[in-house]
């Protein structure tokens, strides 16, 4: 693999070696992805917000669905986040209460919608679209098949990334089938949109891989800045204290790495050198994105991983594993801190915004 494949594809873990290894998503019920909103419907307003159960279904295309059923524009149907095609998954949409044609409809009128690969199963009145981004997290239920390795193992990994949390890479889907994404950047043939956004998430995996090695991507260290866990606040660290350390150790803060833009990055003293190296080994990606004129933000280089259990369906062979994460992190990320995974739908188009 070159460095940038290893960085996309197989960037280093925090511990080695795994438990073992196992197949996912023979099935599309293998794989459960529940979103949480974080809010409850307003209950009045001129949109509908419904409640979608997909199978073997992309969210784009289910969105296009519902706007096609009554007659409105594509953009006019609102999702806080993509999710996985190949899978089962609940989420939210909007649509607007009246059509092009006048016609208004209300919840009672959306209960039971279906078509193929989908289904709505709530729907409330509400007051705006809804925003990309507007959602709390996601809770996965993943069944692990044909296991081979130590499940006593697997059992204490387990237990320890809950109190620990996981690397936050951005996992293969980011990336394009087969790096496409990059490609065009290397290629100069790059765009707008997911282009951009995968040669940001190839520099930030680079700089996490290179603090897992150095050991130092749970720790914050004076003019880093540190995230708040569960939000998009962050601040930077005059001092390295007791309370710091505890406030770490109790996931309530993470240390952050660079989604790379123009300007100031925020950082300063031994971090701000660290990133720089790291950056100025991708010339071919920080070119093209300080010409994009990008505003440059921050991500968790840790992401805690909540109401995390696994239950053995069959001793030592299938197992399902339950969590949630906050919102844009990776199932991903989870998954191979535990074990190496057979991907029987190979990597998913989506991801978990």
């Amino acid at each position: 693999m070159t460095p940038v494949e290893r960085l996309a594809l197989a960037p280093p873990r925090a511990v080695e070696p795994v438990a073992g290894r196992a197949r996912i998503r023979l099935e599309p019920e293998d794989f459960e992805v529940i979103e949480d909103l974080g809010f409850e419907a307003a209950g009045q307003g001129p949109h509908l917000l419904l409640r979608v159960r997909k199978r073997n279904a992309n969210t784009g295309w289910v969105a296009r669905e519902l706007a096609r059923s009554i007659g409105v524009r594509d953009l006019d149907v609102g999702y806080a986040g993509l999710k996985d095609r190949h899978a089962v998954t609940t989420q939210w949409f909007t649509v607007p209460a009246r059509g092009r044609s006048g016609e208004t409809r209300t919840p009672t009128d959306w209960a039971g919608v279906q078509g193929e690969g989908y289904e709505v199963i709530e729907a409330h009145a509400h007051n705006r679209k809804l925003p990309r981004g507007a959602l709390a997290g996601n809770t996965f239920k993943i069944l692990l098949r044909d296991f081979e390795g130590d499940a006593a193992m697997l059992d204490r990994r387990v237990n320890e990334i809950a109190r620990t949390g996981v690397p936050n890479y951005f996992g293969p889907q980011r990336f394009g089938r087969e790096l496409s994404n990059l490609r065009r950047a290397e290629t100069g043939r790059g765009g707008q949109g997911f282009v951009w956004s995968a040669m940001r998430g190839l520099l930030f995996n680079a700089v996490l891989a290179e603090r897992i090695q150095g050991g130092s991507w749970v720790e914050l260290k004076v003019g880093e800045r540190a995230n708040l866990d569960g939000r998009n606040s962050t601040f930077v660290v005059d001092a390295v204290d007791e309370t710091i350390h505890s406030r770490l150790a109790m996931l309530d803060i993470h240390p952050t790495g660079p989604l790379f833009g123009t300007g100031e990055g925020g950082v300063g003293g031994d971090i701000a050198a660290l990133e720089s190296e790291v950056l100025a080994r991708f010339p071919e990606f920080v070119d093209p994105l300080q010409e994009a004129r990008l505003e440059p933000a921050r991500r968790p280089l840790r992401v805690a991983v909540r109401d995390l259990s696994l239950e053995w369906l069959e001793p030592a062979r299938t197992a399902r594993l339950s969590f949630r994460l906050r919102p844009g992190s990776f199932a991903t990320a989870v998954l191979r801190e535990l074990l190496d995974v057979e991907n029987a739908a190979g990597h998913s188009e989506d991801e978990h915004d």
